[in-house]
């Protein structure tokens, strides 16, 4: 980047500066935010190089964020949408012992093994779903064994649907059985009688269970049904089963968050707290690295200039036209590194990412900008204020 005032050298004035001076600033056109501005733009095009270096360091850095946090909320959200369609509206679910896992490709929840031998109080009760993959030539779909299904029925989800070729009243054949087809939701799941799922999927399952009508409204629905089966239950979806099994209580706990707003965050941190999100905050820091090399740089060039304006009790301005600079360096880069990021998941990973995560991500890494912006001109600015004009001069000569 070039001065910010031109020096004599370059006006021929004979204003030590050749340029207004500071009372002139403050009447010229715009005050003194649009002459600053105005300075700043000028800089910036007197040395492009170093500008769309500068810019496209810092870009790249906050893109790497924005995209991890578009996928992390991405994530997030389809794993709260895939506990809806495991609970169906039931406050209790029981897991087997060795738990659930969610697969990102199909955007579901399935289970690792048999669930628990569960005996209900009189008045409750409880619902087994088989659940698994089942991959014909079409491709992969989930497959979900519900009681409540009748049987001749197949209700697929919009995305099952698209992949297994089926719209609405088509035929489709599942463990050798010939089923009515009905198009629900937007989920990749096919939903069955009990035993066409076991037929395909084995006996892969969970429980999930309701209350009798005069436990409506208990938060400690958990505990109840713990005391009555011998099973341990928690409110924190963290929390790993035990040999025999867990209830996971979704309604109890009490706190400000619920249980599906837990199990979003801790879907959003497995990606944060991956290797993907670690190279988005090394990323991060290098694009300040890069930010604060920038403006040391600029500063270095421009010594001299600095020192004349010091002299004459222009200190303060020299921070202003850095800061209103770096602004406007970040703010480039901000936007330009939204768009990229926005083109990269909607490409790259559309299944997981959509709009209203990618506008979340984007406010997210609007916050680090600011701080950015004014550190990285405090910084060179700050060594450059701590020494004499006379010594700047000195040594610029």
């Amino acid at each position: 980047m070039t001065a910010l005032v031109d020096s004599p050298a370059t006006t021929g004035g004979s204003n030590a500066l050749g340029s207004t001076p500071k009372a002139d600033i403050a009447k010229s056109d715009g005050g003194n935010g649009g002459r600053l501005l105005k300075f700043a733009l000028a800089n910036l095009r007197r040395r492009p190089e170093q500008f769309v270096l500068s810019t496209l360091g810092i870009a790249l850095a906050i893109t790497a964020v924005v995209v991890v946090r578009t996928i992390s909320i991405g994530f997030a959200g389809s794993g709260t949408a895939s506990l809806g369609d495991v609970l169906h509206g039931a406050p209790l679910w029981v897991v087997p012992s060795q738990g659930v896992h969610y697969d990102a490709e199909l955007g579901v929840l399935l289970p690792a093994g048999p669930a628990p031998r569960l005996v209900v109080p009189d008045g409750w009760t409880a619902q087994r779903t088989i659940a698994g993959i089942w991959a014909p030539p079409a491709g992969r779909v989930a497959v979900y064994g519900r009681p409540d299904i009748a049987g001749g029925r197949a209700v697929v989800g919009a995305a099952a649907a698209k992949v297994l070729g089926v719209r609405a009243g088509s035929r489709l054949a599942i463990g050798g059985v010939s089923l009515t087809v009905a198009v629900e939701g937007s989920s990749r799941i096919v939903s069955v009688a009990t035993p066409v799922a076991m037929n395909v999927v084995g006996d892969s399952s969970w429980l999930t269970v309701r209350q009798p009508a005069s436990l409506a409204g208990r938060l400690d629905l958990g505990k109840l049904l713990s005391r009555a089966t011998g099973i341990p239950s928690s409110t924190d979806p963290a929390v790993k089963p035990a040999a025999s099994g867990l209830i996971y209580d979704t309604v109890g706990g009490g706190g400000s968050l619920t249980f599906q707003q837990r199990y979003s965050a801790l879907f959003a941190g497995k990606v944060t707290g991956s290797v993907l999100g670690m190279v988005s905050t090394v990323g991060l820091l290098l694009g300040f690295v890069i930010a604060v090399t920038s403006f040391l740089a600029s500063v270095q060039e421009r010594r001299r200039e600095f020192g004349i304006m010091a002299s004459i009790g222009l200190a303060d301005e020299v921070l202003y036209f850095f800061l209103v600079e770096s602004a406007v360096v970040f703010v480039i880069a901000y936007l330009a590194a939204a768009a990229l990021a926005g083109i990269a998941v909607l490409t790259l990973v559309p299944d997981v990412a959509s709009v209203s995560a990618w506008l979340q991500a984007c406010g997210m890494a609007a916050a680090y900008v600011p701080a950015m912006a004014i550190i990285g001109a405090l910084v060179p600015v700050h060594r450059l204020l701590q020494q004499r004009p006379v010594a700047l001069l000195a040594e610029s000569t």
